[in-house]
């Protein structure tokens, strides 16, 4: 089964359990990835997915840290409900040292040595750890890497 197969049916489990937010956050999610494909004229295929849940859970810590900046503490704790419901969907994620090893290797095998190359290095990162790893972790290791 792909991934939008079983968020489709989530969405359906949801409906009959009568779970609003999950249900309102798999709506925003299915909406999002319609509009990826009618915008592109493409089929989203699972790690197209992954990628539109990584923006949406990105958008939603965004909103998380301007509410609770604003001290608006039922905003934030919804949009952070919605965040647990749309990490379901995220495939396991590398932990801190395994994203410092990964891109030590990736630095090393490019050869980059200093922070004109962090373009570089990113872009081979992403290929590599998209999906797997919370892209800031991964700019914060490559820093690290390229300026050490």
């Amino acid at each position: 089964m792909s991934l939008k197969d079983q968020i489709t049916e989530d969405m359906k489990t949801a409906m009959r359990a009568k779970d609003s937010v999950r249900l309102g956050t798999i709506r925003l999610l299915l909406a999002a990835v319609k509009q990826k494909e009618v915008d592109e004229r493409v089929v989203v295929d699972d790690t197209a997915l992954v990628g539109i849940v990584d923006k949406l859970i990105k958008q939603r810590k965004d909103s998380v840290a301007a509410y609770v900046q604003a001290q608006r503490q039922d905003l934030a704790d919804k949009e952070s409900d919605e965040i647990k419901v749309l990490e379901a969907y995220l495939p396991q994620r590398l932990s801190a040292d395994e994203i410092t090893a990964a891109v030590a290797l990736i630095v090393s095998t490019l050869g980059a040595t200093g922070p004109g190359d962090m373009g570089k290095v990113m872009g081979a990162v992403k290929t590599q750890l998209a999906g797997k790893a919370d892209m800031a972790l991964v700019s914060q290791a490559v820093k690290a890497a390229l300026a050490g």
